[in-house]
């Protein structure tokens, strides 16, 4: 069993949210679902990423301190998860490279989604 089952983030304007996550999950291969009142992308049995407009009709927002990290297959994949995300309305917030975070070397990017939600992928095959 996992640690997470899902993580959820709103959005302000659809169209460029759901622009935003089929092709930065596209870039790690990760598939998905869209419908009219959100998308959801992964699976039950590893885990899952899930957006949708707040239930609560308030304003999509993001937390402050806080960053949503995806795993990808190899640096190839971060590079095109990092294009994709820019080029499909988010920031960057530390452009792909080596992060000396611990004892395996890593490689990683950081990027804001259109409503300004931090997120990272990050690969340890490093060279691969």
């Amino acid at each position: 069993m996992g640690l997470l089952s899902h993580a959820m983030v709103g959005w302000n304007d659809k169209d460029a949210s759901l622009a935003f996550y089929n092709a930065t999950f596209a870039a790690l291969g990760v598939s998905g679902q869209t419908h009219d009142k959100g998308g959801f992308w992964g699976s039950p049995e590893s885990g899952g990423f899930v957006l949708g407009q707040p239930r609560d009709g308030e304003p999509a927002t993001h937390a402050n301190g806080g960053t949503i990290g995806f795993t990808a297959p190899d640096t190839a994949a971060v590079d095109a998860w990092h294009a994709a995300g820019l080029a499909n309305g988010g920031t960057c917030e530390g452009p792909p490279g080596l992060r000396e975070y611990g004892p395996a070397p890593m490689y990683g990017a950081y990027m804001r989604d259109p409503v300004g939600n931090k997120l990272c992928a990050f690969t340890i095959n490093v060279g691969e």
